[in-house]
């Protein structure tokens, strides 16, 4: 007996405190759920591990209150999800935006944030193989509706592509940011003519440089030995003296070489603006103001320039791929004031929604929405801010022109004098 007396003991003492801990507040046994006696939890001759699931009653196997619709809802309708695909797709767009480490990927977020309107308009921007490439996705990817670009790409995919229709099959929504073409040499190379023969870094697969440079070259006749590396990568085999000169597309100032300091025995090597440009290309200089560390005060480099492009696929009026793509240019264009304000790239100031674009013809719709804007500008009072400012701006610059002995005969030369008339107006102070 004496034996099983601390058994006994612990038990009770067991008993005591489960006594004393219970809760008296009637809401904290509601919260928490009573304990089975002896009884409830074990039947006679089994533990709890053996008892059987149907020992459970049917309160505590379904908690009260809860039928089994409650429990489990009931599944969406072939209707019903036909009708979300339809409503999520109807007005997305998908932007073919470029490399993953490349500038336009910013731009085209910068667009999606300003464009959103939830299931009126959505853009989609995807980072892609690059900005030359974006022209063959536009073309036959799935879900890309627009794509940017560069002007010149139009020279591969119609002389090397044997698309001869091109230009009817892919117009342009608005000309997009002015990049200028750098080429970086060894002291003793002066002239294009003189790298004939050697080494130049002309950029990756995919970047601006790849496509622009070798046609460059090709166009006056020169034969170089391409040498598929750029950017800083470029830069180090130059200085190395693995390569004689390097190929770099960027807008002036570029980051390359705005953040260097220049090296003796390296210079920029002029490129004329001659008529083997004239299609896509216009003249351009890189002047002291945008590298003072590589250029003595009040000289400049003349060089030529190519824009890039947001571009459209033509399709036919009516469509409904061509009603997304019209929604999309009325969202962009209502939207661009906002773009040219912070937070948003201070690049987007360079935009202006009336600029041509050399060797490409205009979306229809694109053209009848900036005449619209054109006009609501024109016909702005002086205290209402217009609805795009560089559209306004343009129209300046046209009656800047009339006044000029003699106009500008090709759209290259017209954008050559915009943009050294944004230059200037730039300089001036605010009125």
């Amino acid at each position: 007996m004496f034996r099983n007396a601390p058994r006994v003991a612990l038990l009770a003492l067991a008993t005591y405190l489960v006594a004393c801990l219970a809760p008296n507040d009637p809401a904290l046994a509601q919260a928490r759920p009573e304990v089975p006696n002896a009884a409830q939890a074990r039947p006679e001759g089994r533990n709890a591990a053996q008892a059987p699931p149907e020992a459970r009653s049917a309160t505590q196997a379904r908690p009260e209150g809860r039928n089994a619709a409650q429990a489990r809802p009931e599944g969406r309708s072939a209707a019903d999800e036909a009708s979300i695909k339809l409503q999520m797709n109807q007005w997305t767009v998908g932007l073919a935006a470029g490399l993953p480490d490349g500038g336009f990927v910013r731009f085209a977020s910068e667009m999606a944030r300003t464009m959103d309107d939830g299931d009126n308009m959505r853009l989609i921007p995807m980072v892609t193989r690059g900005t030359t490439t974006n022209i063959a996705d536009l073309l036959y990817l799935r879900g890309v509706d627009v794509a940017i670009t560069y002007a010149d790409a139009f020279d591969l995919y119609s002389k090397q592509a044997g698309l001869a229709n091109i230009n009817d099959r892919i117009r342009y929504i608005m000309q997009f940011f002015i990049s200028d073409i750098h080429i970086y040499a060894r002291d003793e190379f002066k002239s294009l003519e003189d790298l004939k023969g050697q080494k130049v870094a002309v950029g990756t697969s995919g970047v601006a440089a790849a496509l622009t440079g070798p046609l460059i070259f090709k166009r006056l006749g020169i034969d170089i030995q391409q040498v598929p590396v750029g950017g800083p990568i470029a830069l180090e085999k130059l200085h190395k003296g693995e390569v004689s000169a390097m190929v770099y597309v960027a807008a002036k100032p570029s980051e390359l070489f705005s953040g260097m300091k220049p090296e003796a025995g390296f210079h920029f090597v002029p490129v004329p603006y001659k008529k083997e440009f004239t299609d896509y290309y216009f003249p351009s200089k890189l002047k002291t103001e945008d590298y003072p560390t590589f250029l003595p005060p009040d000289t400049s480099i003349d060089t030529i320039a190519v824009p890039s492009v947001l571009a459209v696929y033509n399709w036919k009026p009516g469509t409904d791929r061509s009603e997304r793509v019209n929604r999309f240019v009325e969202t962009l264009f209502n939207n661009f004031a906002r773009l040219q304000k912070p937070p948003f790239h201070a690049k987007w100031k360079d935009v202006s929604l009336g600029a041509p674009v050399p060797g490409w013809k205009r979306y229809p719709y694109a053209q009848a929405v900036a005449e619209r804007l054109k006009g609501a500008d024109a016909n702005a009072s002086a205290s209402r801010i217009p609805a795009d400012n560089s559209a306004l701006e343009y129209q300046r610059f046209y009656a800047f022109l009339a006044t000029q002995p003699k106009a500008p005969a090709t759209d290259a030369e017209r954008l050559q004098f915009y943009r050294e008339f944004l230059e200037w107006s730039s300089h001036q102070p605010s009125k």
